[in-house]
């Protein structure tokens, strides 16, 4: 293509520069390799004209021989940098079986008319050329030396060869290692991480290891949560999950630009299976550089191009705040390291510094909903819901089924959602586990349990897979298989307070009270921090008939809850204490606590069970206040209606 033309063009918030081949969105750069903006410029030159795939192909690679699919690529990778996803076709439109014809209005601009981004540009174009002017006599030595190097090319045409047979499969792992920042900036420590990973787990093609996985197998190599993820420790982990390729990102600086590279090697020989690379000219735009890199490499490790068209979702649409991003790095350091409770002010500040970052706002709400706090839960994944335009496919799905859930409690909606979410992504262990957890709410327990012990397969490491198969195998009578799912995951090592709350009711149903009382001990040591376990603890004791210690443990669990600042959590202890007072006859005890565990919280899961309570002691007006309020209020709700 031609670099003397001083013609620039406008369009929609674009300007295309093809002096200094630029193109600019809102004055700002974006990155383009030199066959992408070759074609980008034909089109916009021929604008609303059909340029045949043939015209596009002698054009843009008159010198050589290449496929149809390296035009259909390069059309994808300008469609992308035009910000076109799916099936919108806003600047090009897809003639099928002829080529492509640009659509958009195109302004043709004078030289007086350039914005100020392009006259600077044009400042700087005596160093460009001079460049490039650099670049062409070093070609002329390159191919002077050709002859010498035939050796080497069929050394490289070997190597290529191996990597294509190492292109990856949808049964095949992946591990990310931690970025390489030279920058200096430490805004870029764990973020870009981050954002890698949202951009790859939209993608049903790749199995990214979750962090969980890595955590695990780092304690299982001897190294510490906070150990770098280097290539070389990368490798390891890769090999020993049974994976098949690292990615290694990497950010660095040139002058006041950023260099954005990114690398797929196979972890058991080392070879480059692909490599990708963009300039972005600014911190800004570093995200956008980013997602532009993972889709070259997604697409070179043998993702199909109807996969990436699809599942294309720009990480900068989820958030365009790095600050943002590396706080909820954070949080989920602090969720896999230490449990919800440290992980939650991590997560509020990603809000606060994005109040847009609609992925924070989903993995809050889960956060509040796994320490039992749920109507924090449902002002959460409303916000999330509401701002699901700004999630990917796969996030939506998420978001989707626990708004039907937990705010809405439209609980076929929320399976029809979980059904989808699985069919598009079956090895999506979230997706088993929400969906399993939804058959178990509609009472559903043979689905409940395939569905949790197939995410118990994908991520065996995760501590809340274990409760749940330990709990729906408890359920349907399979004690045996209760306990073994219990041991294994005790012999993996895992632990916290969500291995003890299974232990404890597991050992309860076996009659193990020596395993009781070891679990009530390991509380105690924990300064009454694992309030659950007082709860189940007081029911035992009731069940013995020692109801002085139970309503002791029960005033226990309430305390602590409370001084941990779980309100819902200590009025849900307070309404199950009351609901056992009931059962043994105490109806005065009973409504205390019922007024008291709506004085903590007077949430809707709370009013239920005090709605449930209030019937079974006689106070029938009560009730029915209580669940005309109710059902109003959640008119969708499928376990109210029932």
């Amino acid at each position: 293509m031609s670099t003397e033309l001083k013609q620039s063009y406008e369009f929609g918030p674009f300007q295309l520069d093809p002096k200094n081949r630029i193109l600019l969105r809102d004055r700002q750069s974006v990155p383009l390799t030199p066959k992408v903006f070759d074609t980008l410029l034909l089109l916009v030159e021929r604008s609303g004209q059909l340029v045949l795939k043939d015209e596009l192909m002698q054009a843009i690679w008159p010198d050589s021989f290449v496929e149809e699919s390296n035009l259909t690529q390069t059309v994808f990778m300008v469609r992308k940098a035009l910000g076109e996803t799916g099936g919108d076709q806003r600047y090009i439109m897809t003639v099928p079986g002829h080529g492509y014809r640009f659509v958009a209005a195109v302004k043709p601009l004078r030289e007086n008319e350039q914005p100020e981004a392009l006259a600077a540009a044009d400042q700087q174009a005596e160093g460009v050329l001079e460049v490039e002017r650099t670049a062409i006599r070093w070609t002329w030595i390159i191919l002077g030396m050709a002859i010498l190097l035939v050796a080497i090319g069929l050394y490289i045409a070997r190597i290529r060869s191996r990597a294509a047979l190492l292109k990856l499969t949808e049964k095949d792992t992946i591990v990310l290692a931690d970025f390489v920042n030279t920058t200096g900036d430490a805004v870029f420590d764990d973020a870009l991480k981050q954002a890698l990973s949202v951009v790859l787990t939209q993608s049903p093609f790749l199995n990214v290891a979750s962090d969980v996985q890595v955590s695990e197998m780092f304690r299982r190599m001897g190294r510490t949560p906070n150990d770098q993820l280097t290539r070389e420790v990368a490798r390891e982990v890769c090999l020993r999950l049974g994976g098949k390729a690292i990615l290694i990102g990497s950010i660095s600086s040139l002058g006041s630009h950023y260099v954005v590279g990114l690398q797929a090697l196979g972890c058991a020989s080392g070879d480059l299976l692909a490599t990708g690379q963009a300039e972005a000219a600014n911190k800004e735009s570093v995200l956008r550089a980013l997602d532009g890199v993972a889709s070259q490499v997604r697409g070179k490790v043998g993702e199909s191009l109807s996969s990436l068209e699809k599942y294309d979702f720009p990480v900068d649409t989820t958030t365009k705040s790095l600050e943002a991003l590396k706080a909820f790095s954070m949080g989920q350091r602090a969720l896999r390291e230490n449990g919800e409770f440290y992980a939650i002010p991590f997560f509020r500040q990603a809000i606060q510094l994005d109040p847009d970052f609609a992925l924070a706002y989903a993995t809050l709400g889960r956060a509040y909903e796994d320490v039992g706090e749920d109507s924090e839960a449902v002002e959460d994944f409303t916000t999330a819901y509401n701002l699901r335009n700004r999630l990917s496919e796969r996030e939506r799905y998420y978001i989707t089924t626990l708004y039907s859930e937990t705010v809405t409690g439209d609980m076929e909606r929320a399976k029809e959602t979980g059904e989808l979410w699985t069919q598009v992504y079956p090895r999506d262990g979230v997706a088993r586990e929400k969906l399993g957890t939804v058959y178990g709410e509609l009472g559903e327990i043979e689905k409940a349990n395939m569905q949790l012990q197939e995410a118990l397969r994908l991520d065996p490491d995760s501590t809340i897979n274990v409760f749940n198969s330990v709990m729906t195998a408890a359920a349907l009578n399979r004690l045996d298989e209760a306990q073994a799912i219990l041991k294994t995951a005790q012999a993996r090592g895992l632990d916290g307070p969500v291995i003890h709350e299974t232990a404890y009711p597991l050992a309860f149903l076996r009659g193990d009270r020596a395993e009781m009382q070891r679990q009530v001990a390991w509380a105690a040591d924990k300064g009454g921090r694992d309030y659950v376990l007082f709860s189940q603890h007081s029911d035992t004791e009731a069940y013995y008939g020692r109801l002085r210690k139970a309503r002791e443990f029960s005033r226990r669990a309430v305390e602590f809850a409370t001084r941990n600042e779980k309100k819902e959590a200590a009025a849900f202890c307070e309404v199950v204490a009351a609901l056992r007072e009931m059962e043994t006859g105490n109806a005065s005890l009973a409504r205390q606590g019922v007024r008291a565990a709506l004085s903590l919280a007077p949430t809707r899961d709370v009013k239920v069970l005090a709605a449930l309570l209030l019937a079974k002691s006689g106070d029938a007006a009560s009730a029915k206040a209580i669940t005309r309020e109710l059902e109003n209020k959640n008119p969708f709700n499928t376990l109210i209606k029932w």
